[in-house]
């Protein structure tokens, strides 16, 4: 008997969740469905790839369940924000697996698409919307939705929305919500701001921690290149070609350096995409589409990447260039190794990337193995060279290997046997406190 079915979940749901392929549930989900079928405000902590979705989708359809009337027209019973497009559209597609054979109805607005189709299907009442902040705004300043009825709000990957500037967006949303409703949070990592965040819009909340913040999947192996920025490209292409059958996800720093990578190793042989700010959400749909067929192998992004890319095969992780932001090398890393398979993650660091490998391994709580050439500031009588020159310092070890760095990571109360309780949050309401 799977501990699902232990949660008081309603039996349309139990089915959905086994028909989905869901067995027993992670520890995040565990933890977190429990309370927050009891009603209670929820933050939760866990790495990527732990299965947060589900840890806030089933308690909100399984409460949803009780309601007896369809959602009027132009407002929503509940919100989930994400931080971009790739990751709410992944939301939206699991939640609507949860509700398939149910009366029940999913949203999703984000941007990079034509706003009318969406202000179209939003206009009959939705139970769940699922959006990115900025294109909820545009759709809220339309007048073409109604917050004033939301019973629950989801703040999910809630890290990365303060880290793209969402915070602005967040507190005009929270505006237009009741004050009383059930609000969850969800994150990878908690930086000292996040607490202001929960303190803003939760209301007494569980505080859920399965996998300590900050750490790396278990699965990873990890391995640090130490190389001239001239060189990148060509060793790129020498550990690409070594493992050509499998998926491969190269990370960039630029819109327009990612948009140049791809079509050098595009020239080069390799079946790669890329996706980035530049493109349309048409093209990075199409491209994350050929790359979870198996179309191309290689598959070249921005931050944009970083979360929502829920690709069970992708076996290596290249950080081609470090993130500035340490936690955002976590992200990018925890795009290999999910549901309970292996993968790599190899960086790359030039001479100015030293300082951004340091935050990173503080991070970590370890230092990354090395596989080639030697850190930069302790080279025996050399010189710190500059950005991009110099001869590459090869020292062996390829793609995908190093040294294995591990991080460590009685019957529920039934929906409808009590009443729900519509928790305050602090955030939402006229009176709200800013965060």
């Amino acid at each position: 008997m799977s501990e699902f079915s232990t949660m008081g979940l309603p039996e349309k749901l139990l089915a959905r969740i086994e028909a989905m392929g869901f067995k027993d549930p992670t520890p995040i989900q565990s933890h977190a469905i429990p309370h927050a079928l009891q009603g209670r405000d929820v933050l939760g902590l866990a790495q990527t790839g732990t299965g947060k979705t589900a840890a806030f989708g089933v308690p909100l359809i399984a409460q949803m369940m009780q309601y007896e009337r369809k959602p009027a027209p132009k407002t929503v019973r509940g919100l989930v924000l994400a931080p971009t497009r790739e990751l709410a559209n992944q939301i939206s597609q699991q939640i609507k697996g949860l509700m398939d054979g149910s009366s029940m109805s999913v949203g999703l607005v984000v941007g990079g698409v034509s706003i009318n189709p969406q202000i179209q299907r939003i206009a009959r009442g939705t139970d769940i919307l699922v959006a990115t902040p900025g294109r909820l705004l545009d759709i809220l300043d339309r007048r073409a939705l109604n917050l004033g009825s939301c019973d629950f709000l989801v703040l999910d990957e809630a890290d990365q929305m303060l880290d793209m500037g969402f915070i602005h967006a967040l507190r005009k949303i929270a505006a237009l919500l009741p004050t009383e409703r059930q609000t969850m949070l969800f994150s990878a990592t908690m930086p000292k701001q996040m607490n202001e965040i929960a303190a803003s819009y939760l209301k007494s909340p569980i505080r859920v921690e399965v996998s300590p913040p900050g750490k790396a999947a278990d699965k990873v192996t990890q391995e640090v290149h130490f190389i001239a920025k001239a060189e990148k490209t060509s060793l790129l292409k020498e550990l690409l070609s070594k493992h050509t059958d499998e998926r491969s996800l190269v990370f960039g720093r630029t819109k327009h350096g990612s948009e140049k990578l791809m079509k050098t190793l595009e020239k080069a042989g390799f079946s790669t995409a890329s996706i980035h700010g530049n493109k349309s959400q048409g093209q990075r749909d199409r491209a994350i589409a050929a790359f979870k067929s198996g179309q191309i192998k290689v598959l070249v992004a921005t931050d944009v990447a970083a979360r929502g890319l829920d690709i069970p095969d992708v076996k290596h992780v290249y950080n081609y260039d470090l993130p500035n932001v340490p936690d955002a090398y976590v992200h990018r890393i925890g795009r290999t190794a999910r549901a309970g398979k292996d993968g790599a993650a190899i960086a790359f660091c030039s001479p100015d990337e030293m300082g951004e490998l340091k935050d990173i391994q503080k991070v970590l709580g370890t230092t990354i193995p090395v596989a080639s050439g030697t850190p930069w500031e302790v080279q025996p009588g050399a010189k710190k060279p500059s950005g991009g020159g110099g001869n590459r310092r090869r020292g062996g070890g390829g793609g995908g290997g190093g040294q294995r760095r591990s991080a460590g990571g009685g019957d529920g109360a039934k929906p409808g046997g009590q009443s729900r309780r519509r928790r305050s949050g602090g955030g939402g309401g006229g009176n709200r406190t800013a965060a």
